[in-house]
């Protein structure tokens, strides 16, 4: 089969061992959609396992042809708050076209271990916290595994140099006041070494107060939105100056709130969490989409889907949708030639049979998904 390629690329081509012509694809006439806008009736170029070009292609080589007419490609997407056990979890979110998950604590040997399927085409990119910062008793502490623990300032520094020695590509500090729970001076202690170490503190809140006293202490991002009460225009304000990203895991709050049945202390509804979401998006706050599998029964690949219809029932543009789990996502969390279709990015792809721009129910209709160029089965 012969693809329309430029010149330049059929002699790259020719004088490359490495590449061969079933390493070549050659995606046609199909809408793209590559982390920041849309390109319609374009054609985008794989050679080997990066994306090689974009737009119209001139010239002959032999490889794979495929035929975009109707279709959608995009970035795979990101999970950005999972906690994964095993490499079934792993496979789970490639097949949904997830090739990336942010995992938000657990035990650090088994992490590194899983973290060694990353060149495997049949399981998503893995990225950690290693075990998220906690007092003895607090939230994380439950799960049945040995926790590491901390209840002063002095103890950060050794705190985040033991994650730094496991790996992590970024620290978690969790504040969650229904357990014991840290105080603000170790909480600004750990953000401040993660900051020395080159490595993001994102923070889990459930409390408005308890988020914007993280974020004055400079965290990164809250990886839960809270649910005790709504911003204010002050509040807003304040927001508005700070540099920072919100994964709202609008799923699993929800879910959360349900599990509780009766209130035994107020939360919001959701009618004002997705306000919420939506004031934070209009005053330029970056959202990023996360799930937290497996709490609650939620799955690592398709239940994506569904918080990304919640984003876009938030006030969202089904655009944006689509950022919170790409390019926003990759920035955010400074993940490097991911989340963007652009020449020199890894062919990190999802072809889709319809546009979740037009309906963001779309996002289900895969039609194949590849990971460094190859596709994933």
């Amino acid at each position: 089969m012969r693809l329309q390629l430029s010149l330049a690329s059929i002699i790259l081509c020719f004088f490359s061992s490495l590449i061969t012509a079933q390493d070549l694809t050659l995606i046609k006439n199909v809408t793209v959609f590559d982390g920041e806008r849309i390109m319609e009736n374009t054609s985008v170029f794989i050679e080997g396992n990066k994306i090689k070009a974009i737009g119209n292609i001139l010239g002959d080589v032999d490889g794979r042809l495929i035929d975009g007419t109707g279709k959608f490609l995009m970035p795979a997407m990101i999970n950005a708050h999972v906690h994964a056990w095993s490499p079934e979890s792993l496979k789970e979110a490639a097949d949904a076209g997830v090739l990336n998950v942010m995992d938000m604590h657990g035990i650090e040997r088994f992490q590194n271990q899983m973290k060694q399927l990353n060149d495997s085409t049949k399981y998503a990119n893995y990225y950690i916290a290693g075990a998220a910062a906690t007092v003895p008793e607090g939230h994380g502490t439950q799960y049945g595994f040995p926790t590491p623990t901390l209840t002063t300032p002095e103890e950060a520094k050794k705190f985040v140099a033991d994650r730094v020695a496991a790996n992590v590509d970024y620290v978690k500090i969790i504040v969650e006041p229904w357990k014991k729970t840290l105080n603000s001076e170790t909480v600004e202690a750990l953000i401040t070494e993660a900051h020395k170490a080159d490595k993001l503190a994102v923070v889990h809140v459930s409390r408005l107060d308890d988020a914007l006293m993280v974020l004055n202490h400079g965290a990164d991002a809250l990886v839960h939105i809270w649910w005790d009460k709504e911003l204010s225009a002050q509040d807003i304000e304040a927001l508005k100056r700070r540099d920072f990203f919100i994964i709202p895991t609008t799923l699993t709050t929800l879910k959360a709130f349900k599990s509780m049945g009766e209130k035994s202390w107020e939360y919001l509804s959701k009618e004002a969490l997705l306000n919420q979401i939506r004031m934070l998006h209009e005053a330029g706050i970056p959202i990023v989409a996360g799930t937290d599998p497996p709490n609650l029964g939620i799955n690592y690949g398709t239940d994506l889907y569904e918080e990304l219809r919640l984003l876009s029932e938030a006030g969202l543009s089904n655009l944006e949708v689509l950022k919170s789990a790409t390019s926003n996502a990759a920035i955010s969390f400074k993940i490097a030639k991911r989340g963007f279709v652009k020449p020199g990015y890894l062919a990190d792809l999802i072809l889709l049979d319809g546009s979740p721009v037009e309906n963001i129910n779309n996002i289900a209709s895969i039609n194949r998904i590849w990971k460094q160029g190859k596709i994933v089965k």
